[in-house]
């Protein structure tokens, strides 16, 4: 017998679509852990914006930090470790390999998400998030009634070009040296848009204020000696998945390249689920967060027999009572006792609510 950690269900990535995903896993009664090295581009996100209850003084590498105090309370593991293999064993179980670990699963789950192709101008990333943004339905509003620069040069640049014509009048799309790479019909729809096109090279950016630590972008220096200050603008160069372990696996891949997965969130591959921007790019922690919710049910109807069906009702006899481990149950009781984090005391079913202290 195997001496390797075993758990129904195994989560790559740390996100809040891995993350949610393992938290309804495991509050379901499921052994579960969560893998994540570095936490992903969520936590690279200075304010989270559009998320119901949370404040904007909140980062997101704030925000993966509960989310894995949430974890580790109710049950979970987590581990701060890169997954590095996963295949199938002879039993039907995955064997999940870590730079420092390996553990088996009965369900993996793929939160892998995707990575941004940068607009490679000097100095620019520095400002990520202050000033520099990768996201229209998330950032948009901090940019607006000012001058905004989108830089690209495809379909998707001029779009969100035109698009951002709803927040401001003053928006730049700047080529950076490239040749137009929009189809036809684009070029026709933005000629019609207010939109400056600038064709010449970025060749750095500087900052709002030369003494602040943190300092929010002030503008971009163009190769004809040229300083255009600007409130913000967006990099759009398109974003590669991150799916090399959904290849190995053998994961079907939508057109786009992501990770494609039925209404259950799983993939052509029994047993491999997936969820967040590897399936479909979207970029909102909001839709990733309800990915993780939907998957974490599916998940628990996918593991557990009860209720049966009509055709399995003769067997009813001879099947164990599944229930959750021993364990998994154990935390369950201390968690209704007192809940440090919230000062929430569960009471007995009869007492009918809970009282704060």
């Amino acid at each position: 017998m195997s001496d390797r950690p075993r758990y129904e269900v195994v989560v790559v990535g740390g996100g809040p679509a891995g993350l949610t995903t393992a938290l309804y896993a495991t509050r379901l009664g499921h052994r579960t852990a969560a893998f994540d090295e570095q936490g992903g581009r969520h936590t690279a996100v200075r304010d989270v914006h559009n998320v119901y209850g949370v404040s904007e003084d909140v980062s997101g590498k704030q925000l993966s930090e509960l989310a894995v105090r949430q974890l580790e309370e109710y049950g979970g593991d987590f581990h701060p470790d890169a997954v590095e293999r996963i295949e199938r064993d002879d039993d039907g179980r995955f064997r999940v390999e870590a730079s420092h670990a390996t553990v088996t699963a009965e369900r993996v789950v793929l939160a892998t998400g995707f990575s941004d192709e940068e607009p490679g101008v000097p100095e620019l990333r520095r400002f990520t998030g202050r000033g520099l943004h990768y996201c229209l339905h998330c950032d948009a509003y901090v940019l607006g009634d000012g001058p905004v620069f989108v830089l690209g040069h495809g379909d998707h640049a001029a779009e969100v070009a035109m698009l951002m014509l709803n927040f401001t009048a003053d928006v730049e799309l700047l080529l950076n040296g490239a040749d137009p790479e929009w189809s036809d019909e684009t070029e026709e729809r933005l000629r019609a848009h207010p939109v400056e096109r600038i064709d010449t090279d970025v060749v750095s950016a500087f900052p709002a204020d030369e003494d602040e630590d943190d300092p929010w972008l002030g503008g971009l220096r163009f190769a004809d000696r040229s300083d255009r200050e600007y409130l913000g603008g967006f990099a759009v160069y398109g974003k590669e998945y991150n799916t090399s372990l959904a290849d190995s696996l053998g994961c079907e891949l939508a057109d786009d390249g992501a990770v494609a997965v039925d209404e259950n969130f799983e993939t052509s591959v029994e047993g491999v689920y997936a969820v967040g921007d590897v399936t479909h790019g979207q970029n909102q922690t909001s839709i990733a967060v309800g990915d993780g919710a939907r998957a974490g049910i599916a998940l628990h109807k996918d593991l557990r027999t009860y209720p049966l069906s009509r055709e399995e009702l003769d067997s009813a006899d001879d099947r164990p009572v599944p229930g959750a481990a021993g364990d998994v149950r154990a935390r369950m009781r201390r968690v209704r006792g007192l809940d440090e984090h919230a000062g929430l005391r569960w009471p007995a079913p009869e007492e009918g609510r809970v009282e704060r202290e």
